[in-house]
Order: C-alpha cells, then structure tokens, then sequence
C-alpha cells in the first residue's frame, strides 16, 4: 500500500508562522534567527522558499538582513505609506461634488535647467507643457502644471488634451516603473493665485511628482491644490 506523504508547506504558510512567532516574541525585537538553512530543514521546505518568506518579511519592515550578519528582528517595524497616483475626477466625484475640467495653456519648451537635469533630458529634447485647472461644483479645486517629455511619450504631442486632462490619459494608457512624490507648503504665485481664487501668498499644500519608465523620465507635474484640500494615507 502506497503511503501517503505530507506536502510541504508554501513560503505563504511558512511565512505567516514566521509573523505569527515574532507577533508572540518567541523571537523578540533583536533577536537573531537561525540560519536560512536551519529554518529550511525545522519547516520542512527547500532552502529557496524559505529565502522567499524571509525576503518578503525584511521588504515589509518585519526583518534586517546583513550579509554576513545573519536575519534579526526589527526592533519595531518599519510601516511605509502608500501613495497611488488618483485619477482627480475621481477624487472629486467620490466627494459627491460634479467635476470640471479646462486646459488653460499648452505649449512646446525647452523647460528650465532645474527640471531639464531633474528628468535627464538631452540638450535637443523638448517637453509638453500643459496647464489645466480642475474643478468642483464650478469652483476651483487644483491647477495642475505639468510637463511631458516628447522623447519618451511623442504621443503625448498628438493627444488632445482640450476635454480630458493629461492626468487621465497618462493614469490609463502609459506605465511607469518609478515615482518621486515630494510636499510642500507653498505661497501661491501670481499665476496660481488667479486660478484657484486666492490671494498671492497664500499658503497651499503643492505634490510635486515625477515618473519614469526603466529610467527614462516621463512626466513631472506641479499640482497646486485649493486651500480646503485634504490628503489620507494609509500604511
């Protein structure tokens, strides 16, 4: 009679034991684990789906790896926010509010030094620039500046952004394997003051973004956000 063998477990199960000991402080914060080997032969899996589980837990702040230093605990875990790049009708029509939408400028440039060595531009490389204004109820909610590389996305050239925005079309149609978000605190300039209906100086909260594709720059947009503008993030 053929006997039956117990499978062995995935790096899934292998992993949520591995939380599940850490949660309990059968190792506690500091403490150094066996040997990836050790674990391997204790669980029961090959080496390879034990490296799996660990690898995940150090990505998502459980665990430090060194080389040569072995696998410890956090002492506490890191937590990393996430930011996914929204799509503004969406962002306002989930407030209940009705969305509006126009293109204030669209014009080809050179761009200035500061952004031409920010997205690595070449010396004949020319960037899209567009100037939009979003709205809620008719009233204005964020102005968007943004410049789109022609090299990378010559389509964007070809694309009508009069009726629909480029944060639509670059959300729905163009990947992106890189993000830098930085925040600030900013006094309204002139141009944004006029557009969002407020006084120059005003303080406002300003996400500047920029994505790339394997290291060829895409996009860089300056969204200047109304004074009422609130960000959650969950992590």
């Amino acid at each position: 009679m053929k006997v039956k063998t117990k499978a062995a477990p995935g790096y899934a199960a292998v992993k949520e034991e591995i939380l599940r000991r850490i949660r309990a402080k059968a190792w506690a914060p500091g403490d150094l684990l066996p040997g990836e080997i050790e674990l391997a032969g204790e669980f029961g899996v090959a080496r390879g789906t034990m490296n799996r589980a660990l690898r995940e837990l150090t990505e998502q702040g459980y665990l430090e790896r060194k080389r040569k230093g072995g696998t410890r605990v956090r002492p506490s875990p890191l937590r990393a926010a996430r930011f996914e790049i929204p799509l503004v009708r969406a962002e306002i029509e989930a407030t209940g509010a009705v969305y509006g939408y126009e293109l204030l400028s669209r014009r080809i440039e050179a761009g200035g030094a500061a952004l031409r060595a920010l997205l690595g531009l070449d010396n004949d490389e020319q960037l899209l620039r567009l100037a939009c204004l979003h709205l809620a109820d008719g009233k204005p909610y964020q102005l968007e500046e943004r410049w789109i590389s022609i090299s990378a996305l010559p389509q964007a050239g070809r694309a009508d952004f009069s009726a629909s925005g480029p944060n639509e079309w670059l959300v729905q149609t163009v990947p992106y394997s890189d993000v830098e978000i930085c925040f600030e605190a900013n006094g309204a300039s002139a141009l944004v003051a006029r557009h969002l209906g407020v006084a120059p100086g005003t303080p406002l909260f300003t996400t500047l973004r920029t994505t790339w594709l394997k290291g060829k720059a895409l996009t860089h947009v300056r969204l200047s956000h109304h004074v009422h503008y609130r960000m959650v993030a969950r992590y």
